[in-house]
């Protein structure tokens, strides 16, 4: 089965870095990215630039350009967030039938698991992000929202061959159980939605001797803080405790936090697991996803899949992470 990305070769890769005016120098390297695709590209008597060739029909161009934005405000006011260059004051580029931008490259590495004093740093930029991100709402970019992020990657699951008979009705159950409960939890703390990141685990920051860097604004969207901060938290209850508060030490430092939304830590990890698994199986035609992903397509996959779900329902039965 054909793939739109199958059309880009190196070749227009080239040709559309250089339908800007700039002048690759022929070096083309693919970087970890599967919805889209990333490459680092050589520039004659300059730095390497980052091309991100956005998914064909994923976003309207309003809601790319809305990401653009957002990332060039944060960007203005000094928060380390890699916004994409303009040529010509435009920001989204097209070239050959591909919608593409190009970012200046940042080198990093990820920040160390745990680390309470890069976890304070990272919480005194995700307070400015947020404290710029309360100010106006997206007018195109989806809101965090169990209807639209979890209930749909249910149905794409349930409706994909990679899903073994026996699991579907054990599936559809516990799935079905964890996003009504997530749903239910944000309906009744009813958080307030500002303009978030919305994708920020550790593997989209660079952390550098100067500091973070956040990448990779794809997923940016309306919702609550703690989306933004509770993906940067690993380990037992224990250390998850200690690393949340050194984040909102950083944190609050620019905006208060509503302690409220830390009952929301769980519910939306209930929801990340089953929308994860919807992209998945929604991307399978993608030849990229087989490939990376080979375990998908395993029968003892989906029982371990289906196992680390019911452990999350129990850890949603448990009281909320506290902090003071």
């Amino acid at each position: 089965m054909s793939h739109p990305y199958d059309r880009l070769s190196p070749d227009l890769i080239l040709d559309a870095v250089e339908s800007v005016g700039l002048v690759p120098n022929g070096q083309v390297v693919a970087l970890n990215s599967y919805e889209n695709r990333v490459y680092q590209v050589g520039i004659e008597d300059g730095e390497p630039m980052v091309a991100k060739f956005y998914r064909p029909d994923r976003w309207s161009d309003e809601s790319i350009l809305e990401e653009h934005s957002f990332s060039q405000e944060l960007a203005t006011q000094e928060i380390p967030v890699v916004a994409p260059l303009a040529f010509d004051d435009h920001s989204l580029l097209k070239h050959a039938g591909f919608r593409f931008a190009l970012f200046p490259r940042r080198g990093g590495r990820a920040p160390e698991a745990g680390d309470l004093d890069q976890l304070e740093w990272i919480g005194r930029f995700l307070g400015r992000i947020h404290l710029t991100g309360q100010h106006r709402r997206f007018a195109c970019r989806p809101s965090l929202a169990v209807d639209t992020l979890g209930y749909p990657a249910l149905e794409a699951v349930l409706g994909s061959p990679l899903l073994p008979p026996q699991w579907q009705r054990p599936y559809r159950q516990l799935a079905a159980t964890l996003l009504d409960a997530a749903r239910e939890r944000l309906e009744a703390i009813a958080p307030p939605s500002m303009r978030l990141h919305g994708d920020c685990h550790p593997g989209n920051i660079l952390w550098t001797d100067t500091g973070p860097h956040f990448v990779d604004m794809d997923d940016c969207l309306q919702g609550p803080a703690i989306q933004d901060l509770w993906m940067l938290l690993s380990g037992d209850r224990g250390e998850m405790t200690l690393q949340l508060d050194a984040l909102l030490a950083g944190y609050r430092t620019f905006r208060d936090f509503d302690l409220r939304e830390l009952a929301l830590i769980e519910p939306l990890r209930a929801l990340r697991l089953v929308h994860y698994t919807g992209w998945l199986c929604r991307r399978w035609d993608d030849p990229a996803f087989p490939r990376a992903f080979p375990w998908l397509g395993e029968a003892g996959w989906w029982e371990g899949h289906i196992a680390d779900l019911e452990q999350q329902r129990l850890r949603m039965a448990e009281p909320p992470l506290m902090v003071y």
